[in-house]
């Protein structure tokens, strides 16, 4: 299964990791609804994402999870929403597919990472769903373990595109 390989090697550590808790263990969870996956890959008492509405204009952007329980409240609505679609096609495979994560900054315990979404996911009613958007995670290695701290989501891609 070559479809959800990391693209960092054990050896780059810190970006295998970080690769595996935003790409594998997030889509593994999202697909079965599963929060406990995840919620300890969050810094929960400083958590906040912002919402940039798929514009370009950071005018735009709304602080819309300033709390990570709002977060994982729409996380799980997204997921429950998705788990009710049929889909023609394997649904894990189809989302390792359109997401790209290979941009990732690493400073000491600080690292800011760029994961994309671009493609399509075709429905059993001949339909798709159609992925393009960004996210910037924030995060922050805490103890031996790396951790979510925040996240600009939901920008267009490309952005200004």
């Amino acid at each position: 299964m070559t479809f959800d390989k990391n693209p960092f090697p054990s050896g780059d550590a810190d970006r295998h990791a970080l690769w595996e808790m935003l790409v594998r263990r997030d889509i593994d969870a999202f697909i079965g609804q599963d929060w406990s996956m995840v919620e300890n890959d969050f810094v929960a008492e400083s958590f906040f994402g912002m919402h940039a509405n798929f514009l370009s204009n950071a005018d735009a952007w709304r602080l819309q999870f300033p709390r990570l329980e709002i977060y994982r409240d729409e996380w799980l609505r997204q997921a429950k929403e998705t788990a009710a679609t049929k889909f023609a096609e394997p649904l894990r495979e189809a989302l390792f597919r359109v997401t790209n994560l290979r941009d990732i900054d690493v400073d000491g315990d600080r690292a800011v990472l760029h994961k994309k979404f671009d493609g399509s996911v075709a429905k059993a009613d001949g339909s798709v769903d159609r992925l393009k958007w960004q996210t910037l995670y924030f995060c922050r290695k805490v103890g031996a373990n790396w951790k979510i701290a925040g996240f600009v989501g939901y920008m267009p891609y490309p952005l200004g595109g």
